[in-house]
């Protein structure tokens, strides 16, 4: 006789250094957590895919960033900063057109803020645009010597209480007129002053000026006096942010990726005056391995979608993703055509998203595209998506374990005219480190809603074993529960 054993689902992204230890992958899905009474605690969907909605052109129109300024989305694609404009055609659908606005040199990410009209737009050789659709012209180059050459370079921007904020390489903080993003003085600046590190960049938190260092994080308050009127707070907190584009408001805080003095990197959220780590030790492990200019290279973004709230960390060869519902980890990748028409995978080619036209945008890094994260779709403008996910290792004691059989409970029935009959597969593992050919099982045609996903005779594991699950259909995925019979060993205590 077989003991049954229900396998918990909610686990998320905990990839050891040791793969012994845990080997638990979480790709392209997430845990759910129902709010009510149901069929299992947790359990996991799969990643939203994206559909193209506009396009640059496919030369040199790499995603640099996005904003959205009254509404309307921005992007910077290559050298060319776009506005995106929805219009509704004759059968009431919308549609979507790219108008070029302007030139903005570089290849590097840029820094975005807006007062409601005028948006800046900076590159990281500080130079300064704005976008004004009431003036003209609508685009053009901040000239004001005050702004690009008295006080440094300008490097990072924000927008608090009707002022421009610009950090700046001379370790100085300089503001605008009010309102007037054009305009500049050379007498209206400060320095963070507390500790002698180098400026990363402003965020702006509950109407709170911060300005982060690479060892320190230091709260302005806006006292409303002459000359320059943001002064110290006396918040100071030591943590350094480690990589400026990975700074990402998160409710009534914000997350980077940072930490203090002689501190390897971590994913850190500050609220308050308190720095709370919300990566685990797999992810430290991870970032550890990356250098110190792959680590500057990392960015953030963050959004919504369907009761979730993710935030992303993407590094040069992974995803990390973060929901702050759930409080777990997964991992994002995508699947991108090469040149000889092969593929590879790559850490998610979402390059920069924002949220309008009661859509999720996104700008890419593979070219000029402008997609929608969307969860009813499930591919990546058509490139499959894998998704993947092991579970913490089975044991029992050091004794032997054969599985009799493994069902996981699934949303049948999800086959399409894309993917009539799609496939779950099952691989096992004795060591957490290599896995066996993986072994499918249907999921159900379109209507076969009673279709069970149940694999027999698995074998037999001498000390512990892992389960791995693959689904790469272009159909929906939703794993609900999991259970195991197994048959336990006879060699405890020998």
């Amino acid at each position: 006789m077989g003991q049954p054993i229900p396998i918990s689902l909610g686990v998320g992204y905990y990839v050891s250094d040791s793969l012994p230890l845990s080997n638990q992958r979480c790709l392209n899905v997430y845990v759910d957590i129902p709010q009510a009474a149901s069929l299992s605690e947790a359990t996991l969907k799969g990643g939203a895919g994206l559909t193209q909605v506009a396009t640059s052109g496919d030369v040199l129109s790499v995603n640099r960033g996005s904003h959205v300024k009254d509404g309307k989305p921005y992007f910077v694609n290559g050298e060319r900063v776009y506005r995106l404009d929805k219009t509704i055609s004759a059968l009431g659908l919308d549609e979507f057109i790219l108008v070029e606005l302007g030139v903005i040199l570089g290849e590097a990410r840029c820094s975005f803020a807006d007062n409601g009209t005028q948006l800046i737009i900076l590159n990281t050789a500080g130079d300064g645009y704005i976008i004004d659709e009431t003036a003209d012209p609508v685009y053009q180059k901040i000239d004001d010597v005050d702004f690009n050459i008295t006080n440094g370079t300008p490097e990072r921007v924000v927008f608090i209480d009707s002022f421009f904020v610009v950090t700046t390489s001379a370790k100085k903080i300089i503001k605008s007129f009010a309102n007037d993003g054009l305009t500049w003085s050379a007498l209206d600046f400060a320095s963070a002053e507390a500790d002698p590190d180098a400026i990363v960049a402003p965020i702006v938190v509950s109407n709170k000026l911060m300005i982060t260092g690479t060892e320190t994080i230091e709260g302005f308050d806006n006292l409303g006096l002459g000359g320059f009127p943001f002064q110290r707070n006396g918040l100071f907190v030591q943590k350094g942010v480690f990589a400026a584009n990975t700074l990402v408001n998160v409710n009534d805080s914000f997350m980077f990726i940072g930490g203090g003095v002689d501190e390897s990197p971590a994913i850190w959220t500050l609220s308050g005056a308190i720095p709370q780590k919300v990566s685990t030790t797999a992810i430290d492990a991870k970032l550890q391995t990356f250098s110190e200019s792959e680590i500057q290279q990392a960015f953030a973004i963050s959004y919504a979608q369907a009761g979730a709230y993710f935030v992303e960390f993407s590094l040069p060869d992974v995803t990390f993703t973060y929901d702050i519902i759930t409080q777990l980890w997964h991992e994002r990748q995508s699947n991108v055509p090469t040149t000889d028409i092969t593929t590879q995978n790559t850490r998610h080619r979402v390059n920069s998203l924002v949220t309008a036209y009661g859509r999720v945008l996104c700008g890419d890094s593979q070219d000029g595209r402008i997609g929608e994260l969307r969860l009813d779709t499930y591919t990546e403008y058509g490139n499959p998506i894998l998704r993947q996910f092991s579970l913490q290792p089975f044991a029992d004691m050091g004794s032997s374990v054969s599985i009799n059989s493994v069902e996981l409970t699934m949303e049948s029935g999800v086959g399409n005219e894309a993917q009539p009959n799609p496939e779950i597969r099952i691989s096992t593992s004795r060591d957490g480190k290599k896995f066996n050919d993986p072994i499918p099982m249907p999921v159900g045609k379109v209507g076969e809603f009673d279709i069970r996903q149940v694999w027999r005779r698995l074998g037999r594991f001498p000390r512990f074993g892992v389960l791995l699950f693959e689904f790469s259909d272009p159909c929906k995925f939703r794993a609900l529960k999991l259970r195991m019979n197994v048959k336990q060993g006879a060699q405890r205590g020998r």
